[in-house]
């Protein structure tokens, strides 16, 4: 990819709008001072969590034309109305499993002769991401799931997070949090999502106990544990646990997590799920007298995914729904005590955007543009191009009958 001299910034037009941007006012700003020669021109956004004006008074170009752009970034896909021809862009296509509603979007990459880089799939030599807001997802998650669970029992009324400025204002509502009841908090996961999850509870002053503890001990104060994959799951064949395998054949593995079905009150759902793996539990389950969970934070929001009374996504502006275990139906958030209440907001990142923009952005100075601008020595950019000049790349020509 030729040196970019002219980098557009774009707004994002999904609907609902998402209020994120890949780099910050100061980012821009630490970008060109980086690379003497580039400059970043920003279209005008009414939606942005950063304003125009925050944009200018940094002495910023804010423009409409986006047309002699080199490079255009975005975050969430970009209508296919507002594609440049011959453009290269990066953003997340939500194209590479297949998604039906972005299959237009791949289609006119393709025709239009559009070069496409897809955040997901910027990975270093290990295959490791290396671009992502799950850690947003994770402190937004956690939060809504104790905002949930005091709703549920009238405990105390937490502001949402989207209608807090920033991590700094939603921090002033932690203290709610010490009218919390003794009871126990599950976290699953061990990545960047569970990370964020953790580090709310431990800021809320939340007690983190072991695995052991969590299941055999009682405590008088709120307590959590976080859990991994092998705390949770075992070989079908009883030959010992391998993470690595786990990876490479869920399929060949059970779950154990009704170990923790009795003596769990909260459930905060972090961690990654394969179609393959085994499911955290069944909708069966929930009719045993000794299913103690009562409210569940799907952060991982695999619909008819690894929590089976995630049935739909819900929104930021309505965050919560009832399942109750008796028909087996959704029903209004906190309808009736005996209900499980879930929590299954798909774009968590997006209600504290000040936050999430300012640790992407940093993400992208420190792993995308030094191969973008300095030479692309590993293939971090190379792995992540899913179409050149017309044609898939031969990693991804398994798309080619999703476009056909």
């Amino acid at each position: 990819m030729p040196f970019p001299t002219l980098i557009g910034l774009l707004r994002e037009g999904r609907t609902p709008p998402d209020r994120r941007v890949a780099l910050t006012p100061k980012k821009c700003v630490e970008l060109q001072e980086t690379y003497p020669g580039l400059r970043l021109r920003v279209q005008p956004s009414p939606h942005r969590a950063f304003s125009d004006q925050e944009y200018r008074d940094l002495g910023l170009e804010v423009s409409d034309d986006m047309a002699a752009c080199d490079l255009l970034l975005g975050v969430k896909e970009v209508p296919v109305a507002e594609l440049l021809p011959g453009k290269t862009y990066c953003f997340f296509s939500h194209t590479i499993k297949k998604q039906p509603a972005n299959r237009e979007l791949l289609r006119t990459v393709l025709r239009d002769n559009i070069t496409l880089l897809d955040y997901e799939l910027l990975t270093n030599a290990a295959g490791e991401r290396v671009v992502a807001f799950g850690h947003w997802a994770g402190i937004v998650g956690a939060y809504n799931g104790l905002l949930t669970y005091g709703r549920k029992h009238g405990l105390y009324q937490l502001k949402p997070a989207w209608q807090c400025v920033d991590m700094e204002d939603m921090q002033e509502e932690f203290f709610k949090v010490k009218r919390l009841p003794p009871i126990k908090i599950a976290v699953t996961g061990s990545g960047r999502v569970a990370q964020g999850a953790v580090e709310v509870l431990g800021r809320m002053g939340i007690r983190r106990v072991s695995v052991y503890d969590y299941l055999y001990l009682n405590f008088n104060e709120p307590v959590y544990t976080q859990l991994r994959s092998s705390d949770y799951n075992r070989r079908r064949d009883g030959r010992v646990w391998d993470t690595a395998n786990f990876h490479q054949e869920p399929a060949a593995y059970e779950s154990t997590f009704s170990n923790f079905l009795p003596v769990t009150d909260l459930l905060i759902a972090c961690a990654y799920w394969h179609p393959a793996a085994p499911r955290l539990f069944e909708e069966a389950d929930t009719r045993q007298p000794d299913f103690r969970i009562n409210t569940i934070a799907d952060v991982t929001c695999d619909v008819n995914g690894s929590i089976p009374l995630t049935r739909r996504s819900s929104t930021i502006e309505a965050p919560a729904f009832d399942y109750n275990p008796a028909t087996g139906g959704l029903e209004a958030p906190y309808s009736r005590p005996g209900n499980i209440t879930l929590m299954a907001v798909d774009n968590l990142p997006c209600e504290l955007p000040r936050n999430a923009s300012r640790d992407f952005g940093r993400q992208l100075l420190d792993q995308f543009f030094p191969p973008l601008l300095g030479g692309d020595v590993a293939g971090v950019l190379a792995r992540a191009t899913i179409a050149e000049g017309g044609h898939l790349r031969p990693r991804f020509s398994y798309l080619a009958d999703y476009v056909a």
